[in-house]
Parts: structure tokens; C-alpha cells; sequence
């Protein structure tokens, strides 16, 4: 087993309802996010276009985030999830700093939406924060254990999103990443991520 996610960007029109079905489901503190839409600009007047790349964590395989944590709260499963023990996370940063893709933050404050008291539903979804944790994409490992699709999935509207078991040739998102057109970012920090993207442009 080793969960992956390929993301078309031929469909992606960067409308960011993944990044806020991610703050929805897991009831992040204000300007905390797991999940983020980069714009970028391809080729050259007056061809030029722009373009959007979804940065979930990466949930590389080779994880230079674990190798520099000295709590081993970052660790990646047997199932290739990279996840944060918020019970060893001593607030270093080490990771932060390892992470070559910027998908983790730091969690200075608890920052409520509506004032300094954070309504139930954000007391609710934050069970377990505290500032000085670092926080980042879980490939919503909750609703996988439901036997459901992580959160920006179920929510794309242009469907461009497909997860599953990248080690197995019976899920799309085996077949999508195996594909010519399958690009991963910074293929070049040698990361080996479990993240795809289907695009005929040269990644930024």
C-alpha cells in the first residue's frame, strides 16, 4: 500500500475549493492552511498562459522532513502517509525548514475567525492543537479510515483529482501516474513525492 494523489492541471481552473474544503475538514486556525493554490505563467506573448498547481503535502518517499526531526514525531507510515505526532512535535521547525515544497506551518496562535473566541465548531476541530505545533496535509487519514476520499477530492468540481493506492495498477491514480504526461515537482530534490501532476508544461 502506498497512498498517492494525481492532480490534472488540464482541469484544475484554480477555484481553491480544495483549499477550503481542506480548512473546513480539519478546522484549521486562521491563516493556517494544509493546502494552498500556487499561480504560475507559461510560455511567451502572446501564447502566454496562466497556470495553477494544488500544493498538498507531498508525501514524498524519500522524506527529508523525518530524517532531520529529533522526536521522530514526523514519521511516514507503512502506507506511505507522512504524518506529525502532536504528542512529540516540540516546535523546531527542523522539518519546516527541510520541507522543500513549504508544506508545513507553524502554529503560533490560535487564531479564531470571529474574535478571540473560537466558536464550537473550531474548538471541536482543533481537539489536540496548541501553539508551538507544527501542522500539515494528512491525506485526511480520518476519512480514509471511513473508507472515504480525502476532502479536496470528494470536493473538486472539475474533477481533477484522483487518489488511491499508487503501487496498484487496478486504481486510476496508479494509471494516471504511470502516464508519460505525469510530472512530480522538484523532481529534482530526489523526494521521489506521491504527489502527480498530468500536464504537457514543464512544472515551475
Amino acid at each position: 500500500m502506498n497512498y498517492g494523489m494525481v492532480i490534472d492541471l488540464k482541469r484544475c481552473v484554480g477555484c481553491n475549493a480544495c483549499t477550503v474544503a481542506c480548512r473546513a475538514e480539519h478546522g484549521m486556525p486562521a491563516g493556517v492552511n494544509h493546502h494552498r493554490i500556487v499561480k504560475y505563467e507559461s510560455g511567451a506573448y502572446p501564447k502566454a498562459k496562466m497556470g495553477f498547481i494544488p500544493m498538498p503535502c507531498m508525501h514524498c518517499r524519500e522524506t527529508p522532513c523525518v530524517a532531520v526531526c529529533p522526536t521522530n514525531a514526523s514519521h511516514r507510515q507503512d502506507d506511505g502517509i507522512t504524518l506529525v505526532d502532536k504528542e512529540k512535535c516540540i516546535g523546531c521547525r527542523a522539518c519546516m525548514q527541510a520541507c522543500p515544497y513549504g508544506a508545513r506551518q507553524f502554529l503560533w496562535a490560535m487564531q479564531g475567525y470571529f474574535g478571540e473566541t473560537r466558536t464550537p465548531y473550531e474548538q471541536h476541530k482543533q481537539k489536540g492543537l496548541a501553539p508551538g505545533l507544527v501542522v500539515k496535509c494528512n491525506f485526511c487519514k480520518h476519512r480514509l479510515e471511513e473508507g472515504k476520499t480525502p476532502a479536496c477530492v470528494f470536493t473538486c468540481p472539475a474533477q481533477a483529482r484522483y487518489f488511491g493506492d499508487l503501487d496498484d495498477p487496478r486504481y486510476e491514480v496508479a494509471q494516471f501516474a504511470a502516464r508519460p504526461d505525469a510530472r512530480q515537482l522538484k523532481k529534482d530534490r530526489a523526494t521521489n513525492p506521491a504527489v502527480y501532476y498530468i500536464t504537457e508544461d514543464p512544472l515551475p
